[in-house]
Order: C-alpha cells, then sequence, then structure tokens
C-alpha cells in the first residue's frame, strides 16, 4: 500500500514542476494601448483630420514579458469599402517591462472614413505571430 502511495506523489509533483502558473499565452506577451492620431511633434489631432495634412499613427506598446522582445509594430489602413490604402511596418526590440510610445507616417490622398489596425507582431513577413490583441482606431478625412 505504501508503494501505490509514494508513486502517486511522484506524478502529482512532476505534473506540478512542468505546468508554469506564470505562462503567458501568445497574445498576452505584449500589449498595444492608447492609439491616437498626432502631428510631428506628437500633440493630439482628434479622429478628424484633412486630405495632404500629415499625420502619425501612434501608440504605447508594453513588453509584459521578463525577456526582451524583438518586434514589429504593422499599421494597416483600409478604407470604407474595406480596401487596404496604406500597409507599413518598422521593427526594435522591447526590454522586459519596457512601454514605448510608436508611431507610423500617413498623408490621407483621399476623403472618406478609413479604419487603422494596429498590429505588434513577433516577426514579418514570415513569422508573423501576434505579441498582443490587435487594436483599431476611425479616422475621418475631408
Amino acid at each position: 500500500m505504501l508503494g501505490k502511495g509514494i508513486g502517486l506523489l511522484v506524478l502529482v509533483v512532476i505534473a506540478v514542476s512542468i505546468t508554469p502558473a506564470f505562462a503567458l499565452t501568445e497574445l498576452e506577451r505584449a500589449l498595444i494601448d492608447e492609439p491616437k492620431l498626432v502631428n510631428a511633434f506628437g500633440a493630439p489631432l482628434g479622429n478628424k483630420i484633412n486630405v495632404d495634412q500629415q499625420i502619425q499613427i501612434a501608440s504605447d506598446i508594453t513588453n509584459l514579458q521578463e525577456k526582451s522582445q524583438t518586434f514589429y509594430y504593422l499599421v494597416q489602413i483600409k478604407n470604407s469599402e474595406d480596401i487596404v490604402v496604406k500597409v507599413d511596418w518598422f521593427s526594435g526590440k522591447l526590454n522586459p517591462y519596457q512601454k514605448w510610445n510608436t508611431s507610423i507616417f500617413w498623408v490621407p490622398q483621399d476623403s472618406g472614413e478609413f479604419t487603422a489596425e494596429i498590429f505588434l507582431w513577433e516577426g514579418f513577413p514570415f513569422n508573423h505571430k501576434a505579441l498582443a490583441e490587435p487594436i483599431n482606431i476611425q479616422i475621418s478625412v475631408s
């Protein structure tokens, strides 16, 4: 009887040591927050801009991990017909728990309603595993 009890205890100890309680899921490794439109100096513009007005689509990104993380900040802009009118990205590296404000420039050529979709990926174009949930911002151009 004692031998069976020890075997069960060993199984429980092995199961506990394999499953870390602090593991992050793929979409919890980073955070995209505070999306906004700003000018070249970082001053907020609101969501209504003009044709040919240079803007930055900015947001805060945060590494939620205990290790450094290479990232690709990608912004895709779609018009009201769901047609992509611009895609732009850049890459960088975030230190553990680092928060950084970053942006992509855009100069709209046409008026209308647009959606900027903001992504944070581990790699691009081949390894596009998401580090965070994507976030959107609506843009009205007149």
